[in-house]
């Protein structure tokens, strides 16, 4: 992830120089959560990781029907390969399991076609624009709000 947040800095709300900062414990506790708020799933090309996605869980009674996406990143030698696809299944796959998840969120970066059309074909729905919600090299940009309901026809498995 560090890798991810110094090559693909736009589409992160964290530098990597802030997260280069975290101890080890935080690290781990983001790929396998004791409590399992949060999991991680990694793509693997002859044991080199070329792809990640991590989940986050809520314990709130009001919100923990929803899973948010986050740290999502493929390298970019990997795309194109079918690897962002297979993680994002296994994210979604894995909400199903999980049981009495509904709806699984995710913000993308404006400008990030190749992943806002991805998510789209996997069934996520925009629903709504962050303005300037985060400070590039190159100026502000907006994220995309995005959800797909799990209990749809469509992302029935």
């Amino acid at each position: 992830m560090l890798h991810a947040y110094e090559h693909a800095a736009d589409a992160f709300t964290s530098t990597q120089q802030e997260r280069a900062k975290e101890p080890d414990e935080w690290w781990v506790k983001r790929v396998a959560d004791p409590e399992g708020m949060t999991v991680a799933f990694g793509d693997f090309v002859s044991e080199s990781l070329v792809g990640t996605v991590a989940l986050e869980f809520s314990a709130k009674a009001k919100t923990k029907h929803k899973a948010v996406i986050v740290a999502m990143y493929v390298l970019p030698s990997s795309r194109g390969k079918g690897s962002a696809r297979s993680l994002l299944q296994a994210a979604i796959d894995f909400c199903k399991d999980r049981g009495g998840i509904r709806i699984v969120q995710l913000e993308v970066t404006e400008g990030n076609t190749p992943a806002l059309r991805l998510y789209e074909s996997l069934g996520f729905k925009s629903y709504g624009v962050e303005p300037m919600a985060v400070l590039t090299p190159t100026g502000f940009k907006s994220k995309i709000h995005m959800w797909l309901d799990l209990s749809s026809a469509a992302n029935a498995s």
